[in-house]
């Protein structure tokens, strides 16, 4: 009489789990679904358009040029004596990719609810299909702000690139982790409390208004140093102070300030993930 062979489980399923059980060993067993649904999301958005991909350089150059008008020319802020357009789109290159990733990710439960109800997968996979699909929007615009500073450099303009240029990956990094990292958590929020799906365009106006996209950190520091502190201990100020100041060599960059940035981007991140991993269990009767 032969004995039953014993099976071994790619995956198990259970109703309850540790609360630290990130399910990123499940996020690995899935990487192929996670770049059907990157190609998915690239596909999708741009279908329909007239234009398609050619929006990657329309949007960053209309931005620019009107920040340029309403906030260089007009409103006369300083742009830490940089050429104007390069400045803005140094923090509209940056910034674009965060909310992107934020805005995006935010809505991951209510738009995929369908989705989640039929079948099974790693539902950290859509948030993360989202992060990797918008690396193409941002590949384009920072090879289009590269372009930018080339054409400023040879028209001598103030720009001096430095060693802190190779901190760039890092600071993708946490670019995207801090995008995912608010995206799940909003998501999860949004599973009961629907009023937030409202809010979160507002909201993402308002932290860029807190971050040094239109203005540099010196200028608040000067002109309204008791005001700074809102802006300073904004996450994003960091980053893209030190991405100006890696290529551009003009901003206030701080390892420090990377640093403490770095921490609390991580703790958010893992508190992201626990929250969408707890909300995943249930959405589908709320939502």
């Amino acid at each position: 009489m032969s004995l039953p062979i014993e099976e071994e489980w790619d995956i198990e399923l259970s109703p309850n789990g540790s609360l630290l059980d990130l399910k990123l060993k499940d996020v690995w067993h899935y990487r192929d679904l996670l770049m059907l649904l990157v190609r998915r999301d690239f596909v999708s958005f741009y279908k329909q358009t007239i234009l398609g991909p050619l929006w990657f350089f329309i949007q960053p150059v209309f931005t620019t040029i009107i920040y340029t008008f309403v906030f260089g020319n007009l409103a006369n802020i300083s742009a830490d004596n940089l050429d104007k357009p390069l400045f803005y789109m140094a923090g509209i290159t940056a910034w674009n990719y965060f909310a992107d990733c934020l805005i995006k990710t935010s809505a991951v439960f209510v738009t995929n609810a369908g989705l989640f109800g039929k079948v099974y997968f790693p539902r950290l996979i859509v948030p993360l299909s989202i992060v990797v699909s918008n690396l193409i929007r941002f590949a384009v615009q920072m090879a289009l702000f590269v372009l930018t500073m080339i054409f400023y450099s040879i028209k001598g303009s103030n720009v001096h690139p430095n060693a802190y240029l190779l901190l760039f990956p890092f600071l993708l990094i946490l670019m995207a982790m801090l995008g995912l990292a608010l995206g799940m958590i909003i998501s999860a929020l949004t599973t009961k409390y629907r009023d937030l799906s409202f809010l979160i365009t507002f909201g993402i106006q308002l932290m860029m208004y807190l971050t040094t996209v239109i203005y540099p950190l010196s200028a608040v520091k000067e002109k309204y140093p008791q005001y700074a502190w809102l802006v300073e201990y904004n996450p994003m100020t960091p980053i893209i102070e030190a991405f100006r100041y890696g290529f551009l060599g003009k901003g206030t960059f701080s390892m420090l300030s990377l640093g403490i940035t770095t921490l609390i981007t991580t703790i958010i991140l893992l508190a992201g993930i626990i929250i969408f991993n707890r909300v995943e269990r249930t959405f589908v009767d709320t939502v």
